[in-house]
């Protein structure tokens, strides 16, 4: 098992080294950086060279980056509206896949195995003309990323296009094995089951992102404060056959970083303990 965190954790901060050293010392063996303009300015090229040489030099892998929810340095409070590959305006759609290009294009510096791509926002509706966008936009995603190196993973989110059976509709109808899932716990926690959605997905799943709640919302707590099984949920993911990382996806809003480092640190021996499902 790899341990891993988001810098979602950081993520009401500028992304740094000195963040990326706390994620380290807290016990990560690998890091998703998630592709927020006020976060990580996946736009700005001294930024990139930045953390690019941070990369090299520590030796740390770069997991994945977390696709652009929103395009502009305010999440979307300036009024933009969402990144959505599936939205019913084409113009929208296209600009969305262009933000995501431009968080894709940092693997010619800082390269990374996977971008985590939603499809559709939350509590999003199921129409079968989105089913159809988000084909569209899985194929011309993968097209521009497998030259850069990177594989496309979909994460199962709480809407009607992103649950674990239209997840594994979508994965079949691309027909595309190299495209994989990023495994939510919370989300399936929210959704189902994590049980339940795990079943479904095992196959497929290459990547995860992990953090607590209280089944009524995506909180992003630390785990063991809201009412997932955590000795359940860890040993069945570190059953599935591709031995995807487990990656603490938190938010840390509230805490100063010395505190988040420990806390970090805590998550991680606690799935490091258990052992894999049989």
């Amino acid at each position: 098992m790899q341990k891993a965190v988001s810098s979602y954790v950081f993520v009401k901060q500028r992304l740094h080294v000195g963040l990326l050293e706390a994620m380290v010392r807290a016990g990560a063996e690998t890091i998703e950086i998630f592709a927020a303009r006020d976060h990580f300015d996946y736009t700005d090229r001294a930024a990139v060279r930045d953390l690019a040489a941070w990369f090299r030099s520590s030796g740390v892998p770069l997991n994945s980056v977390h696709a652009p929810m929103f395009s502009d340095y305010e999440w979307g409070r300036s009024g933009v509206p969402p990144v959505n590959i599936v939205d019913h305006d084409k113009r929208r759609r296209i600009e969305s896949m262009d933000e995501i290009k431009r968080a894709l294009e940092i693997a010619e510096q800082l390269p990374f195995r996977f971008l985590v791509q939603h499809i559709g926002t939350g509590n999003e509706a199921w129409d079968p003309r989105k089913f159809d966008y988000a084909m569209t936009a899985v194929e011309h995603l993968r097209a521009f990323a497998r030259p850069l190196g990177v594989t496309l993973l979909v994460e199962n989110i709480p809407n009607e296009l992103s649950t674990p059976e239209r997840l594994t509709e979508l994965l079949a109808a691309t027909r595309f094995p190299d495209i994989g899932v990023c495994f939510d716990a919370g989300h399936a926690h929210i959704m189902s089951s994590v049980r339940d959605a795990f079943e479904q997905l095992k196959p497929h799943i290459r990547s995860t992102h992990l953090s607590d709640n209280k089944g009524d919302r995506d909180a992003h707590l630390w785990l063991g404060e809201g009412t997932i099984n955590w000795d359940e949920a860890a040993a069945l993911l570190r059953s599935a056959p591709g031995a995807p990382p487990l990656l603490v996806e938190i938010d840390g809003e509230g805490q100063d970083n010395s505190a988040i480092e420990r806390s970090l640190g805590q998550a991680l021996r606690r799935l490091e303990a258990v052992p894999a499902a049989n």
